[in-house]
Formats: C-alpha cells, sequence, structure tokens
C-alpha cells in the first residue's frame, strides 16, 4: 500500500525590484532639488506633477537619509493616494512600515483615533459615505421639527421636509466648520446679520453633533474641524513636527479653509513642504474647496528666514499637442491672471511647451446635431469607427458629462445598442437608478407594503427580469382572467377590469390555473414569490434575506448566469447588472450593521432617499475594458486619447443657478455677511469644469451639442465659440452603424436592392455568407443574423392546417366585423382572429352605460328623467377606468350631456311607434336557400313610422361622425335593414319592409338640443336583384375562404389597433 502525502504549500514573496527611474525635465528636477522650506508648484494639464511628486520623496528617502515614516503625502480621493502609494514604494523597491500617502480624511482619521483616549470610544469611530450622513442629517431634522428643539423661521416652514432644505443645512454646517466656527458662533453671526435661519441653523447644529457624538460617528466637515483642534494643541502639534520632516500635497486648489489650517498645524513653521496645484483646475467650490488657499501660499507659508514660499511652473505637457494646447488656451485664458502669482511663473504654467507629445499636434472638432437622439447616435457611431479604423482601444476613450444623472443612462443606453462596451463607475450614479436595482425595489415596496401593489407596478413587476413575462403574454393573460370574470358574473353584474384582476391574482396567486399557459404560470410564480417573501417580513426578515428569497427562485438568477458566460455585449450587460445587485445586496448587509434593524420599509426609504452617488465596493476593479463614461469632474487627473465632450448646451454648460439660495452658505463669513458669488464667479467655475473636460484628451477631441432648428429649443453652450475652431453641423443621423449587425443590414439591402447587378448581389451574398459560417470556440454563431434561415422576408409563406371559417358552414359575421373586414380585410384578421384585438377602453365603457340607460328609458324601467338618469349614473360611474381623474370629470359632463339629448330625441317623435329594443338577429346571406354567410347581431331600436314602414336606430356615442357618401354605404346599418328585409325576424312579421336607418350620435349636438340624426335610405336593388350589400358580403366570404387578407387604406387608418403590424403604414412597413 502507497502511503499519500500531503502537499505542502509556501507562500513565496516575489522579489520587489526597483521601477526604472523617469526622465525628467529641467522644472521637474528643480523640484526634486528644492533644499527645503515651503514650495508652490504650479502644474497644467499633462506636465508630470505627479511623477514629480514621486520622484522628490524618493529623492528625501534615498539622498536625504529620512525614513518613508518621517515623509508625509497628502492628496484628495483613495484612488489617487492609491496611485501615489503604490508609485513611491515601486520607487524605493520596498514596502514601508506606514502608508506613505493618504488622503486628508484618512490622515485626520488616524489623528483622531490616535490622540484620542482609548476609553473616549465605546465602538470604533466611523465615518458615514456621502449619501448616509445627507440621510442622517435628513433624519435628525425631522426630529428636531418632531419635537419642537429647534423654532426655524415661519417662512421656512413649506420647505422644511424637502430634500432641497437638508442640503441647504448640510452646506451651511459644511461651511461653518471649514471656517472654524462652532454652533454658537454660527447662531451669534445670525444674529448679528439678522438672519434668523443661520440662528436656528446653529441651534440645531448644537443638537446634531451630540447625535453624531451619541452613535460615534463623525461627518466630513466635523472630521477635519476636530483634526484642526487637536493638531493645534501644543504637545500634538510638537509631535507631529517632529515625526514629519517633509510633507508634501498633491491637488493643493481644492483645500478648504480647515485642511489650510491643519497644514499650519504641521507645517507652518517654513519645513520641506510642497504643494502641488492648478488653480485653473479648481471645481470643487460647491464641496468647500477655495483656491485661494493657493493664491495666499506664499504669503501664508513663509520659510525659516521669514521669506515668501518659493515658485515653480512645470513648463512642459506631454499629454496632448500643439492644436489640442491651443484650443485649451483659447478657453483658459478667459480666466484671467488668478491671485498674486509670480506673473513670470504664472505665464509660464499657463503657456508649457506642447511639442515633445507621442500622438502630434492633436485634432479638435466640433459637432452640432439636431436632436438628442442624433447626437447620442453619432457619438456612438464615431467611437465604433475610432475603434474599428483607427485602432484606439475601447479603454482609450471617453465620454464626457456635465450631470451624470441627466446624461450618463441615456448615453449608456446608446453606446450598448450600438454593441460599445462601457464602463460607468459605480458612484457616478445612486444606487437606485441603477436599471438592474429598480425591479428588486419595486418588489421590496410591494412586498413590505401590499397598497404600493398598484396595476402599474404589477404590470412593471411581471415584466420585468423577476417575472420574465413579455408584453404579449401579459396581455393574454388580461383578456383570460377577463374573460373567466365575464363567465363567473353571469351577466348579473357588469366585468371587471383587467388590471383589478391583474393585481388581485398578483396579490393571490392561488387563483390562476399554472397548467393553463406558459404565461399564466409565470405570473403565477411571481405572485408566489411575493407572497413568500410577504411572510418572511411579517416575520421579522433582514432585507437582505427578503431580497433573497425573491431573487434566488426567480428566472433572473439563471439567466444572468448562462448571460455573464456568453461573452459579448450580452455578457457585459449581464456582468454589470451582476455588480448593481451585488452592491444592493451589500447595502441591506450594510445598513442592519450600521445602524441596528430597521426592516425592509426603512432600509428603502433610506436607499430611495440617496439621490446622491455613493460608494460603491462592488465598482469592478477587474471589469471588462470600455468606454469610460462619467463626468467632467470625476475626470481629473485622467487622460485618454480620444475624449468626446458631450451634451454641451447653453443652460446645462454653464450651469449659472446659485447653489443654496434659500440659506445661502456661500454668504457665510468668519466675521459675519459676506456678498454671494457673482454671476461672474459661477461662470468661471463653469468655465474651468470645461477647461478640465477639454485638457482629458491626449490626441483626439470631440466636443457635441444639440442645435435645435426652433428658436426655443436646445441650443449650443457659449463655451463652444470660446473654442475657436469651426462649427461642424452634422445633418441626420449616422447612415448605418459601423457594427456587425449594421453590416448585415447593408448587405440585405443590397440583395433586396432591384437596383443591385448580379456581380455586386454576388459579392454581399458571399460576404453574408462568410460572417453566417463564422463561429466563436464553442462554437456558436457569431453572427446569426448574417443567415437567412433567421430573415423573416424570405422564409415560406405557411398556411394553417385549420381554415379560419368552416367550409361545411357558413362564415359566421356580426354587422361591426362585416364593417371592419370591408373597410380593411388585414385589420379584421388581426384584430378578429390572430388575437390582436386591444383591451376593452373608457370610450366603451362609456357606450355600455349610456346604451343601458336608454333602453332602460325605451322599455318603461326607467323614466325619462335626466335628474333620474344622473343618480343612476353617479352610481356606476366610479367603475369605469380613465386614464386620469380630468379626463374622468370631462367624459361625466359629456355623459350627462349626451342623456339629456337622448330623452329630448326620445321623447319629441310622436309619430314613431317602438317595436323593440336590443332585438337579437340571425340571418342568412344572401337567403336561406343559399347560406353563404351567417350574419348575426342586435339593433338598439326598431321601430314603425304611420306609413308602416319598419325603422331602425342604432344609438352611437363615439366622437367620429360617418361622412354623407360613407353613410350611403355604412355596411352595419345596411346589415340591419337587410335582417329586416328577410322576412326571417319572427318578431316583425313576413311583410315587414326596411324604409331606412338612423345613427343617432348623441355626443353630437344639432343646435337645438337634440342629438345629431343621420339617415340612410332604403336599400336600393339594381336590375338583377343584387344590391352593394350584397357584393360586399360576397368579397368578405371570398377573402375568408381563400384567406387572403390586404391592407386598405380608410378613415379609420389613424385609429388603428393593428398599425405597427400593417404593411401600408410607415411603422408597419416590412423590412426583408
Amino acid at each position: 500500500m502507497v502511503s499519500r502525502q500531503r502537499s505542502r504549500y509556501r507562500l513565496v514573496r516575489e522579489e520587489r525590484r526597483s521601477a526604472e527611474a523617469p526622465v525628467l525635465d529641467a522644472d521637474q528636477q528643480a523640484v526634486v532639488d528644492h533644499p527645503g522650506g515651503p514650495l508652490l508648484v504650479l502644474a497644467g494639464p499633462g506636465t508630470g506633477k505627479t511623477t514629480t511628486l514621486v520622484e522628490a520623496v524618493v529623492d528625501r528617502v534615498r539622498n536625504r537619509g529620512l525614513s518613508p515614516d518621517e515623509v508625509l503625502v497628502l492628496t484628495f480621493g483613495r484612488k489617487a493616494a492609491t496611485e501615489l502609494r503604490d508609485r513611491i514604494t515601486g520607487r524605493l523597491g520596498r514596502t514601508t512600515r506606514v502608508m506613505p500617502s493618504m488622503t486628508f480624511h484618512s490622515f485626520c482619521y488616524a489623528l483622531l483615533r490616535r490622540f484620542t483616549p482609548a476609553d473616549a470610544f465605546d465602538v470604533p469611530l466611523r465615518l458615514p459615505s456621502g449619501p448616509e450622513q445627507s440621510l442622517r442629517l435628513s433624519e435628525a431634522l425631522s426630529g428636531s421639527r418632531e419635537v419642537g428643539a429647534v423654532h426655524w423661521p415661519r417662512s421656512l416652514h413649506p420647505a422644511l421636509k424637502t430634500r432641497g432644505f437638508t442640503d441647504e443645512v448640510q452646506a451651511v454646517i459644511g461651511k461653518a466648520r471649514q471656517l472654524g466656527l462652532d454652533p454658537e458662533d454660527l447662531s451669534a453671526i445670525g444674529r448679528s446679520a439678522e438672519r434668523a435661519e443661520w440662528v436656528a441653523v446653529g441651534d440645531f447644529f448644537e443638537e446634531y453633533l451630540q447625535v453624531l457624538d451619541a452613535e460615534q460617528v463623525l461627518d466630513y466637515s466635523e472630521l477635519i474641524h476636530r483634526a484642526v483642534i487637536l493638531a493645534q494643541q501644543p504637545q500634538v502639534q510638537a509631535k507631529l513636527r517632529t515625526e514629519f520632516k517633509a510633507v508634501f500635497v498633491d491637488e493643493y486648489q481644492d483645500t478648504d479653509p480647515g485642511q489650510t489650517k491643519l497644514l499650519q498645524a504641521i507645517a507652518g513653521d517654513g519645513r520641506d513642504l510642497v504643494v502641488v496645484g492648478d488653480p485653473d483646475q479648481s471645481i470643487y467650490t460647491f464641496r468647500g474647496a477655495d483656491v485661494r488657499g493657493l493664491l495666499r501660499f506664499t504669503d501664508e507659508f513663509r520659510s525659516r528666514d521669514g521669506a515668501e514660499a518659493a515658485q515653480i511652473a512645470l513648463g512642459t505637457t506631454r499629454r496632448f499637442g500643439t492644436t489640442l494646447q491651443r484650443v485649451s488656451r483659447n478657453v483658459v485664458n478667459r480666466l484671467g491672471v488668478p491671485g498674486s502669482l509670480d506673473r513670470e511663473t504664472f505665464e509660464r504654467f499657463r503657456n508649457p511647451d506642447a511639442s515633445s507629445c507621442v500622438f502630434g499636434p492633436g485634432k479638435v472638432e466640433a459637432n452640432l446635431y439636431s436632436t438628442s437622439g442624433a447626437e447620442l447616435e453619432h457619438i456612438a457611431d464615431l467611437l465604433r469607427r475610432a475603434h474599428v479604423q483607427d485602432g484606439i482601444g475601447w479603454s482609450e476613450m471617453a465620454v464626457l458629462v456635465r450631470s451624470g444623472s441627466r446624461s450618463i443612462p441615456p448615453l449608456r443606453r446608446a453606446l450598448a445598442a450600438a454593441g460599445i462596451p462601457v464602463d460607468v463607475a459605480g458612484d457616478e450614479l445612486p444606487l437606485s437608478r441603477e436599471p438592474a436595482v429598480r425591479p428588486m425595489l419595486l418588489a421590496l415596496r410591494a412586498v413590505a407594503d401590499p397598497e404600493t401593489l398598484t396595476v402599474d407596478v404589477v404590470r412593471a413587476l411581471a415584466l420585468s427580469p423577476l417575472g420574465a413575462m413579455d408584453a404579449g403574454q401579459l396581455r393574454r393573460l388580461a383578456r383570460v382572467l377577463r374573460r373567466r370574470d365575464r363567465d363567473a358574473a353571469g351577466g348579473q353584474r357588469l366585468p371587471r377590469s383587467s388590471d383589478e384582476l391583474l393585481r388581485e391574482a398578483m396579490l393571490n396567486p392561488l387563483l390562476l390555473d399554472e397548467e393553463a399557459s406558459p404565461a399564466e404560470a409565470r405570473f403565477a410564480a411571481l405572485g408566489e414569490r411575493l407572497l413568500k417573501a410577504r411572510n418572511i417580513v411579517t416575520a421579522g426578515a433582514a432585507p437582505d434575506e427578503v431580497m433573497w428569497s425573491l431573487w434566488s427562485e426567480s428566472p433572473w438568477l439563471r439567466r444572468l448566469r448562462g448571460q455573464a458566460t456568453s461573452g459579448g455585449e450580452t455578457a457585459r450587460t449581464a456582468n454589470r447588472d451582476l455588480d448593481s445587485l451585488c452592491a444592493l445586496f451589500d447595502a441591506a448587509g450594510r445598513a442592519e450593521e450600521q445602524v441596528g434593524f430597521k426592516g425592509v420599509s426603512a432600509f428603502l426609504s433610506e436607499l430611495e432617499s440617496l439621490d446622491i452617488a455613493g460608494d460603491n465596493r462592488f465598482d469592478g476593479t477587474y471589469r471588462e475594458a470600455g468606454v469610460q463614461l462619467m463626468t467632467a469632474h470625476r475626470s481629473k487627473g485622467l487622460q485618454w486619447r480620444l475624449v468626446v465632450v458631450a451634451s454641451v448646451q447653453e443652460g446645462q454648460w454653464p450651469d449659472l443657478r446659485r447653489r443654496g439660495s434659500l440659506l445661502e452658505p456661500d454668504r457665510l463669513g468668519t466675521d459675519g455677511l459676506i456678498d454671494p458669488l457673482s454671476a461672474g464667479a459661477l461662470l468661471a467655475e463653469e468655465r474651468r469644469l470645461f477647461y478640465v473636460a477639454i485638457t482629458r484628451a491626449r490626441e483626439r477631441l470631440i466636443v457635441t451639442a444639440v442645435q435645435a432648428p426652433e428658436a426655443d429649443g436646445d441650443q449650443p453652450s457659449r463655451f463652444l465659440a470660446e473654442l475657436d475652431i469651426p462649427l461642424k453641423l452634422v445633418a441626420g443621423r449616422p447612415r448605418r452603424p459601423l457594427s456587425l449587425p449594421g453590416l448585415v443590414a447593408d448587405l440585405r439591402c443590397v440583395l433586396a436592392d432591384p437596383s443591385s447587378s448580379p456581380a455586386l448581389k454576388r459579392v454581399a451574398a458571399d460576404r453574408l455568407a462568410q460572417l453566417a459560417d463564422a463561429v466563436d470556440d464553442r462554437e456558436q454563431a457569431l453572427v446569426p443574423t448574417a443567415d437567412p434561415s433567421r430573415w423573416w422576408g424570405v422564409r415560406e409563406r405557411t398556411e394553417s392546417v385549420r381554415p379560419i371559417a368552416d367550409p361545411a358552414q357558413p362564415v359566421p359575421l356580426s354587422g361591426s366585423a362585416l364593417t371592419t373586414i370591408v373597410d380593411c380585410p388585414l385589420r379584421w384578421f388581426l384584430t378578429r382572429r390572430a388575437g390582436g384585438e386591444t383591451p376593452s377602453t373608457s370610450a366603451i365603457g362609456f357606450g355600455m352605460v349610456l346604451h343601458t340607460l336608454a333602453d332602460a328609458v325605451a322599455t318603461g324601467t326607467l323614466p325619462p328623467s335626466v335628474d333620474e338618469l344622473n343618480g343612476w349614473l353617479d352610481k356606476v360611474w366610479t367603475q369605469l377606468e380613465f386614464e386620469s381623474a380630468w379626463i374622468s370629470d370631462r367624459e361625466r359632463v359629456e355623459a350627462e350631456q349626451a342623456l339629456r339629448r337622448f330623452v329630448a330625441w326620445h321623447q319629441g317623435r310622436p309619430d314613431r311607434t317602438l317595436v323593440g329594443t336590443e332585438v337579437d338577429f340571425d340571418v342568412l346571406l344572401p337567403d336561406e336557400e343559399h347560406p353563404a354567410v351567417r350574419v348575426k347581431g342586435r339593433m338598439d331600436r326598431v321601430e314603425t313610422d304611420p306609413e308602416g314602414t319598419v325603422r331602425v336606430v342604432d344609438l352611437k356615442t363615439g366622437r367620429n361622425i360617418p361622412t354623407k357618401p360613407a353613410l350611403e354605404r355604412h355596411v352595419q346599418l345596411a346589415i340591419y335593414q337587410r335582417a329586416i328585409n328577410s322576412r326571417q325576424l319572427k318578431k316583425l312579421g313576413e311583410e315587414a319592409v326596411a324604409g331606412g336607418a338612423e345613427l343617432v350620435q348623441l355626443r353630437h349636438d344639432d343646435n337645438g338640443g337634440f342629438p345629431k340624426v343621420q339617415h340612410q335610405g332604403p336599400l336600393e336593388a339594381a336590375e338583377d336583384g343584387r344590391t352593394w350589400l350584397d357584393d360586399a358580403v360576397d368579397d368578405a366570404e371570398s377573402m375568408i375562404r381563400t384567406e387572403q387578407f390586404t391592407a386598405q387604406r380608410n378613415d379609420g387608418c389613424n385609429r388603428c389597433e393593428a398599425r405597427a403590424l400593417c404593411p401600408i403604414q410607415p411603422e408597419g412597413r416590412e423590412i426583408v
């Protein structure tokens, strides 16, 4: 027996080698060689500021004897801090005991944890995310209102519960902390400035701090404030200055007054302090950043001998060439010369040498489109062409926008539809707005509160990936439920609406028959999952448990699992959806951990209230490369070969609306009220943001906007004119997308075009054959649409095994059906036989009610009293369904007017004798001896005149009335007359002769208070005894027997429910 030895594994540390030293230009080397003391480095886009910063740190460690622990590197954002850390450790060729770079907030957090007594925190101090911080503040405001602890000015009461007011309170508190103000300072400033709202915010601020302390939570502005106070304490300050011999700060233009004070405490004694910044990229004023910190740096941070801080400008840009530089200069030079910076240094900073870019001078274009849809399609087209024709990788391209919530969703849809992989950062959009998250939140809300399960929600859930139904299946299910309900009613009540029946079935899936059809089975399965989830909510389950019960048994899970491994755009979409759902489950788990158990409703309210994009730990580090889609703010510090700056519209970019116009946080100063930001200052900030966006491109820059033909339509921003390049107006939409589906469409058009030569058609056919034969490594077709067997237009026409009408029996028709087939045979087939009829509408319900009341009056069941009829109308009106309340009100008024006209008409015809109402007929045409068609129906009223001639009356409640020529050939009235003349109606006797028929239009007045009455004369026979109706009946029978249903234009085309399938309508035209 051979003994088995257990395998043993040993982790082997990879030998770390130092990264190769970069070649620095003279300005970069001057920064590295700076002998000590404060230094301001002005660095524009692409001038190598990060490289310079890294090399300066390395120089201090390698050449000046400093330990990495004695160097502090501060920046903004975790990604920037991580990049700096990796590059520094890479150049040093070793790891360090402490992180060599961190964000201001990370440093402040570490400072508080280090110097605050351990027993001060019962639980670890926690920093909430931006969205959670906003929600926490909103809850504290609600609490202060409920207990009346804060006396808000009466003028603010209408705004107190709004999200906007919460944002403004947060802005005032943040501004106060940046200025170093305490709650009592804010209240005092409010009293001196006669700003009662600031006094109230100060009172609330004090209460809010107590809540934060009790929960061991600090928001970001409070974190910086407390760290500054701590660092200014003599003992702490001395220890920090002893530890950190050199301090480096990146993106210094983004610091706020509090962060500047922190630096003063750490390195304000003239020690080695190097800050790098770009005043032209100061774009975070709305977050409290103050570019004046950079502009005043040389004065506020002096050397130990009292001299102003030194200044160096990095004078070479490697990002872009001369063309791109010239265009960016056209924009930024409008900002003027800021502050008291050394003019020569500033000029060198503003005009760096751009001759060394590897991509040459670069290309710039500005394109205008007539509609936003055209803009999106052209952006997708130019990205594909850049990828296919120019060889630019997807990840080397980006589309930048001003507003993420407004512009990113339609852009993402358009690019994905064009087959372009898209990479959208997880924190660009609030989690609740992610497409994959919305169905789950909708289901959670319906589970937590069944009252929210409206019919719209029912339909949305059924059609979502959770329900996996399509619109056709849902319509068919609705018809089945309505038919069952009609049978159950047995004529004793009006059948309920399909909307009501769908909602009832979703709440109680046991009412459904899962074996009846796949659609009913899917709907029942969704209802059962919702019911199961509702039960575990009642049992006290946490939100993530409830979501798992909805998700784990749904067809969505299996579908995404298969799609994620399929490759191509399908896999990209599936992986994006999985990322979003993982982030949702993670958010649910974190919510329970952070604030204790609150339940599903509280979690939903919290998540849906977060309009701010937040941290997403599933923001794929290892996602597939794609075109970057992000806001201009987020793009700072990044670069791509090709950049599209999209939707640069006047009114949106620049956005000159004042931020915080209610509480005016921008007017809060250290000593009281200050002047608000002027329109010029707001414009300058927007121009800087535009400048940041256009300086991300290395090789090619495209700026796009919509220029609507209407004077009041969308117009391009003034910033496009500032580029000082020709604006190109691009007409229409791209000829075809540069994609495989687009290529297949072009080749098919060649084959279908009669003008194509035989040789050209052979080439097109060969190309299609090559595409159809192409397969991937799993033998799956790469371009299935190229296979002719999948083309609808070239398939053989099929014939049904079962004929539409029994050959041994007369063709059964109703009067209205015969009218439809005469007007348009295709519409009759699609709506009467193919299942394409639309559900009952409010107009049908309106007509049913009026016909019922009219019949009751005619038979004497109800008196001809408008007041009496109105009372009955009120009893049933609420059972009718209308799209909105105002439509219901309008129709109710019209119904009363119609009843008035009917009563006046009914009582004003003493020369007529009523024979019967709702008279049924069942006649064979052309006669009983030669029965070809069997027509069944019901006549509203049958009357006789003084001469004994029979008259047929049809009450109409529609809005459309036939023209005089159409009335003469009105098929339904003619059928009524033919039924009377057939002598097959025993109630009228064999001698009955039709003397004409009438349409009584109850919605239309004849200007005398009576309804408009339209008369059709008696049917007149030709010499052979046939009438025009006989020809129409013969044609109808022939079309049904031969099953040839052609489309015919008629007056009802604009109201036809089958337009989308009609070949003579634009939306239904067949494409081979």
